[in-house]
């Protein structure tokens, strides 16, 4: 008795391809194939691809800074030299490699506040939003408590009473000042999509509390998420340079705003060091800048109109 061994069909040009289900359509994990769909994205948008050269050439500058630095940030010399391209402060120190070294600190505390904030907004937002009655009365006051509690008086308040002065301190305080605008408008999508049928479905199959917040209603919200984060972020960056050039912070850290701190203090202007001040002033603007240049494109991935307009 002969075996006989199906052939496949010849592939005719042109002619539809069977996609392969089971275990081969399933190499690509799926949060690998969204961040990547989600690149792509935005790199299709013009905006955001200025964004994410400029914040790529950021996070290279802050990882390579012992290597792009002429100097050491903390040495002094007792009289500048050609090689201290932006001059030295009034210790004697470079203010160019200060430039370089700064961007570490700039870049973790924007980045690393914007994650805390955000990760407090959407978690208050989307159980308030999805929970009506008691819960999200409670949480919507301590959100509107939050708002209407000035910001940036509040940072320096706490800036100046908590007893340590790191970068962490600052990271804590500008997240616990910049999570209520975000909650709000979260809580507001929330609530609209909770009357959805997708949410009402995953309901009545038995889906617990989190999993249809975070697993149904969340992937509805890229955009305002991603937005709540840039914004933060970028607020964080501008707060940090705020409490440091007002010294706030910790005087032995290498930042941008230790940088304005001491050209102030030194009277940089008067002195013809424009420098000190111009630079990192600079600095901090093109930090902020690909923040919201990428936001644009982060819009578009929830937005298939302004997709097809990029």
């Amino acid at each position: 008795m002969s075996i006989v061994t199906p052939v496949p069909p010849p592939t005719v040009p042109g002619a539809a391809v069977e996609v392969p289900r089971g275990p081969a359509a399933r190499q690509v994990p799926g949060p690998l194939l969204f961040l990547a769909r989600s690149l792509r994205t935005l790199w299709s948008n013009g905006k955001a691809r200025i964004g994410l050269v400029i914040l790529g050439i950021d996070i290279l500058v802050a990882i390579l800074a012992p290597l792009l630095a002429p100097h050491s940030p903390t040495a002094t010399y007792q009289s500048p030299s050609a090689t201290n391209w932006f001059g030295t402060t009034g210790n004697g120190q470079d203010v160019f490699s200060q430039m370089i070294y700064g961007a570490r600190i700039s870049l973790l505390v924007g980045i690393i506040a914007g994650a805390v904030a955000t990760l407090v907004a959407v978690t208050i937002g989307l159980i308030a939003g999805y929970r009506p009655g008691i819960i999200d009365e409670v949480l919507s006051f301590i959100t509107n408590l939050a708002l209407v509690i000035p910001g940036l008086p509040l940072m320096f308040i706490l800036a100046a009473y908590l007893k340590s002065r790191s970068v962490w301190t600052i990271v804590l305080v500008v997240a616990f000042t910049s999570w209520a605008t975000g909650a709000r408008v979260i809580r507001s999508q929330a609530t609209t999509l909770r009357a959805r049928e997708f949410v009402t479905s995953a309901q009545f199959s038995g889906e617990r509390l989190f999993r249809v917040v975070f697993r149904e209603i969340l992937p509805n919200m890229t955009s305002l998420v991603a937005g709540s984060f840039f914004a933060a972020a970028t607020a964080a960056v501008m707060a940090e340079a705020s409490l440091e050039f007002l010294g706030l912070g910790d005087p032995n850290t290498v930042s941008w705003g230790t940088i304005l701190y001491y050209a102030q203090q030194q009277n940089a202007l008067l002195t013809n060091q424009w420098l000190m001040v111009f630079a990192p002033g600079l600095a901090i603007a093109l930090l902020a800048l690909p923040f919201t240049l990428v936001n644009f494109g982060v819009d578009a991935l929830s937005n298939p109109r302004l997709r097809e307009k990029a």
